[in-house]
């Protein structure tokens, strides 16, 4: 299973956006089943730091993707500290 730290609202998008072309549906088949229109997933994916928790949540179960929380190491630079990597 692959997995992609995120540290950042930023990096959100593109993954979300990823998840849910892997799984071969479209923006409208996600929205309607999220129960909002194709303009505000758009919208989520564009921007995802401006949904809820809960929507988020939701986004995530319906993308098969699921949420796990774990201690960073503390050896582990932060993206703002590495200007030169991609922040995907």
């Amino acid at each position: 299973m692959t997995e992609y730290p995120v540290r950042t609202a930023v990096q959100l998008p593109g993954i979300l956006q990823a998840y849910r072309k892997q799984t071969g549906m479209t923006q409208t088949e996600v929205a309607n089943r999220l129960g909002v229109t194709q303009q505000t997933l758009s919208a989520l994916e564009r921007n995802a730091a401006k949904a809820s928790a809960d929507r988020l949540l939701e986004l995530l179960n319906i993308l098969g993707v699921e949420l796990v929380l774990r201690k960073i190491d503390a050896d582990v630079p932060s993206p703002e500290s590495m200007p030169d990597q991609p922040r995907w």
